[in-house]
């Protein structure tokens, strides 16, 4: 319920502070198709059997791997001068969990690094998986 565009959006000052009441669905059927989002949620998140997932971006460019300036642009997030990941949608790099951008924290985490590859990896698992609670987002209402 907590993905639910309705509930987040209904109840947005009440989530920068705290949790407000959650709602319970109306019948067992609503519950049971909520809950197999949930369960769908939760294994994005936690990206079980990442290791088999279609990743949806690419990381181009060879380079230091070193995290500087962070920008967005055209579908790429550029984390130097000439190192990005191409194919992150503006709703997934604006995309807020919490008070978190995880797109962004990420990086920003990072900032004066260098990432290795299994780093690399894990972003570009990490948009997945964002992208992913976006479309299943979609699917939950109230």
């Amino acid at each position: 319920m907590l993905h639910c565009p309705e509930y987040r959006e209904k109840y947005k000052e009440f989530l920068k502070i705290d949790f407000p009441r959650i709602p319970y669905p109306k019948d067992q059927a609503k519950y049971h198709k909520i809950a197999a989002k949930g369960t769908e949620l939760r294994k994005l998140h936690l990206l079980e059997n990442s290791a088999n997932w279609y990743l949806i971006t690419k990381y181009p460019e060879a380079g230091d791997n070193a995290v500087g300036g962070i920008e967005y642009m055209d579908n790429r997030v550029y984390i130097n001068k000439t190192q990005y990941f191409e194919g992150v949608t503006p709703e997934v790099w604006n995309f807020f969990i919490g008070g978190y951008q995880p797109a962004q924290k990420w990086l920003k985490d990072r900032k004066g690094r260098t990432i290795s590859f299994a780093d690399i990896r894990h972003y570009q698992e990490m948009i997945v998986a964002l992208s992913g609670t976006e479309e299943i987002m979609k699917t939950i209402s109230l």
